[in-house]
């Protein structure tokens, strides 16, 4: 039988539409999705939106529904949470009305390995599962940027992943833990999850009063910088606020975008390292004892401890996809997680 679902394509830069694909016969070791929520990642989606994103590179060589390259017209998206409604022969039929999150484009039905198939632990909401990718970064990234008692840490950008970082390190014991964020709503979140401070990035006052506090503090700088809000210019302000042989871990992606930083001053004299980090790998000193079924089990874990679903503030159907991602791409200052519901189709 042959099974159609509607799927988001990008059709070209800032275009979106939703179209029809008729589904290849479901596989021996594969099962069929019915979803019922998908995310659209705020940065990574709003970029690929824009048409930022580098020509010669594969969508995801670690996702095999994102396997294809960046041309018109494409599926791209990588957080669906549905219900498993039909099995492959060598599949076990408890599979059948399980939900399931799976790395997979904004699309009403799936077919797709069991391997790719991650169950929604019990008690957890299919919404807070939304979130497994974010939280998986933000898992990510604390264990690259290993933090030490008593280190004194600046995050910038307080989006989704953002958020979910702060929220992480505010569980350790630094002497103190600064965000910066240009959105005042996502300033007061900050705090909320356990920032000490979270200032405007565009606020040369505040900046100037951060550096007198840790002059006061006796510090030349932050132990550890996080740029997580895709901004360029927050890169040379990192390397401004980070001390001696201090890091600055960066955790955004900056597609086809091209960045202009000042290596010429405190970056060569303070000795300061800076840091690539990515959740599609891991990071080769952890992976003795690591690999990615421990970390997204520890994802699990912390978005059942945290529940983002609270931080989702659009819901749309599918077939109003060019307004999500028009919101997403231009209300910056209301949006901070949008979603598409599609219980009705």
């Amino acid at each position: 039988m042959t099974i159609e679902a509607k799927a988001v394509f990008h059709t070209a830069a800032r275009e979106v539409a939703l179209k029809t694909v008729k589904l290849p016969t479901l596989g021996d070791d594969q099962v069929l999705i019915k979803a019922h929520h998908s995310a659209i990642s705020p940065g990574t989606e709003g970029m690929i939106f824009d048409g930022r994103f580098p020509q010669e590179l594969a969508q995801d060589a670690t996702i095999p529904s994102l396997a294809g390259s960046f041309a018109y017209p494409f599926r791209y998206g990588y957080a669906l949470v549905g219900e498993v409604v039909e099995v492959g022969a060598r599949v076990d039929k408890s599979w059948l009305a399980r939900k399931v999150f799976t790395f997979h484009p904004h699309q009403s039905h799936a077919a797709v390995a069991l391997s790719e198939c991650l169950p929604i632990p019990d008690g957890l909401s299919p919404l807070d599962a939304l979130f497994l990718p974010n939280m998986e970064s933000a898992v990510n990234f604390v264990m690259d940027a290993a933090p030490l008692l008593g280190e004194r840490v600046l995050i910038f950008g307080q989006g989704v992943v953002g958020l979910l970082t702060c929220e992480l390190l505010a569980r350790f014991p630094l002497a103190s833990l600064i965000t910066a964020d240009p959105v005042a709503s996502r300033r007061e979140l900050s705090k909320r999850v356990g920032a000490a401070q979270c200032i405007d990035p565009n606020d040369e006052n505040a900046w100037r009063d951060l550096e007198d506090c840790l002059r006061e503090g006796g510090a030349d700088g932050f132990d550890l910088v996080i740029e997580l809000s895709g901004n360029s210019e927050a890169l040379n302000r990192a390397i401004d606020m980070t001390g001696f042989s201090g890091r600055i871990l960066v955790g955004s992606w900056y597609g086809n975008k091209r960045v202009d930083v000042d290596l010429g001053g405190h970056f060569h004299r303070r000795r300061i390292q800076l840091l690539s980090s990515q959740v599609s790998t891991m990071n080769p000193m952890l992976s003795g004892r690591w690999d990615k079924h421990r970390r997204i089990a520890t994802a699990w874990h912390w978005l059942d401890a945290i529940e983002p679903a609270r931080w989702i503030t659009h819901r749309f159907r599918l077939e109003q996809c060019k307004q999500a991602f028009d919101t997403n791409a231009g209300q910056k200052d209301a949006a901070l997680q949008i979603i598409f519901d599609y219980q009705d189709d």
